[in-house]
């Protein structure tokens, strides 16, 4: 095999010596490879071990034009809006095979096969739940409050037939992907979370009606803020490692290695970012009104009508200020963050991925992004996807310990059925989850 920088879309390079793999333990495991430890390339070839061998390291290249996909993107939106949403799933598609079409994984696109039709079935299935959650709230609190509660309790099954259609109509050279993942880790996903915080919300009333009057409401609030900050990473981090230890391609199946601790971290170092850049606007804020105020105080003929003024832009230039933040620091560091960490920790002993997207990378791309769509009215909002996909699937890097000529004919040898769960196939529900 020749050697080639991975920057390059080449063929790999080869690395010997201490990798990533030396780690990871000789036998399979649970959420690992399942395959036999011999393959063979045709029926009548010797076996070939799945041994130890060198780290080849593959890029990921996206060859997405932001011209080409305006074309797309405007037929899309015009039909979506004639139609009445109705063209959605078929706006869908053409999206998903333009993206699919043009990631290039090891010198090979991936492609979409889902249906409109089939899509347009689950589109109009959670229209109409999301429809009811709607009107039974403005019809009354109860009905808002059941309708709600059913909506909650299918949920999972929904996530977990989107999740199943959606690998199930992904291929990779003709071999379709598929999702493992049962019904029952979908429910638990989402139910253990709830039980642990129904656990401590009646622990802490016990503990606070045993508290004097004035620490029993600090003690409240701190449960409830401690319960807000941890539960929401701990329910991400769940539904994160649900997905990605059930992603398989014929018997080889990811595992998830991320802990929820890892996760928090990101969560409190992005609180703890925005805080900080929040805090930096409002003292710049607070110094520019003191400076024209104070200007206008040391004037001899002070303006009262330009200082009201002055004072009436600091609002929304606050509220600016607030959204570049939110879109320009706190939403690229966890973006960045969150993916390096979900796809660096996923894998199995023969493939893994390793993600290094930057935060200043992506920062200065929402930066140009935003500030241009809003030149353009909207318009640039194509190009602007094109860019992120660009510099996020170019960031992740596949490490791989066998060819993948042989690992495609294993895959081959070993799949069955990989067209997801009947009914997911079938009402073809795709939400985006």
């Amino acid at each position: 095999m020749r050697a080639r920088s991975p920057s390059k879309g080449g063929p790999p390079i080869i690395k010997t010596g201490k990798n990533m793999f030396q780690n990871s333990p000789s036998a399979p495991r649970a959420g690992g490879l399942t395959a036999s430890p011999l393959i063979t390339r045709n029926a009548g070839d010797s076996p070939v071990p799945l041994g130890p061998h060198p780290v080849s390291l593959h890029t990921i290249r996206f060859t997405g034009s932001g011209s080409e996909y305006f074309r797309i993107w405007i037929v899309n939106l015009l039909l979506t809006l004639v139609t009445l949403g109705l063209y959605y799933p078929w706006a869908k598609v053409r999206k998903l095979q333009y993206f699919y079409g043009n990631t290039v994984v090891i010198g090979h696109t991936l492609a979409f096969h889902g249906e409109p039709k089939k899509m347009l079935r689950g589109f109009l299935l959670v229209s109409l739940l999301m429809l009811t959650y709607g009107v039974a709230g403005r019809v009354s609190p109860t009905a808002g409050a059941v309708a709600g509660l059913i909506l909650a309790a299918i949920w999972p099954a929904l996530m977990r037939a989107s999740l199943q259609f959606r690998l199930a109509q992904t291929s990779w050279r003709g071999l379709r992907f598929h999702f493992t993942g049962s019904l029952k880790d979908a429910y638990m996903v989402f139910l253990k979370p709830i039980l642990v915080s129904l656990g401590v919300v009646l622990l802490s009333v016990i503990v606070a009606a045993m508290l004097p009057r004035a620490l029993s409401g600090i003690f409240v609030a701190l449960i409830a803020i401690g319960g807000m900050v941890c539960l929401g990473p701990y329910m991400l981090w769940r539904i994160k490692r649900y997905q990605h230890q059930h992603y398989a391609l014929g018997q080889l199946q990811t595992s998830f290695k991320a802990t929820f601790g890892d996760m928090l971290r990101i969560f409190l170092k992005t609180g703890l970012l925005s805080v900080v850049a929040v805090t930096g606007m409002v003292i710049l804020c607070g110094l520019l009104f003191a400076a024209v105020g104070m200007n206008q105080v040391l004037s001899s003929k002070p303006d009262m009508r330009q200082l009201m003024s002055w004072s009436g832009l600091l609002v929304p230039a606050m509220v600016i200020a607030y959204i570049l933040i939110t879109q320009v620091i706190q939403g690229p560091y966890f973006s960045s963050r969150m993916q390096n960490l979900v796809w660096t920790q996923t894998g199995n002993r023969l493939v893994r991925f390793k993600s290094h997207l930057g935060w200043g990378e992506l920062a200065w791309l929402a930066l140009k992004n935003w500030l241009l769509v809003a030149l353009t009215l909207g318009l640039y909002w194509p190009f602007a996807a094109i860019a992120l996909a660009r510099a996020r699937l170019q960031a992740i890097v596949i490490h791989t310990r066998q060819d993948p000529d042989l690992l495609l004919a294993q895959a081959n040898q070993t799949t069955s059925d990989a067209s997801g769960d009947l009914a997911a196939d079938l009402i073809g529900i795709d939400v985006g989850l």
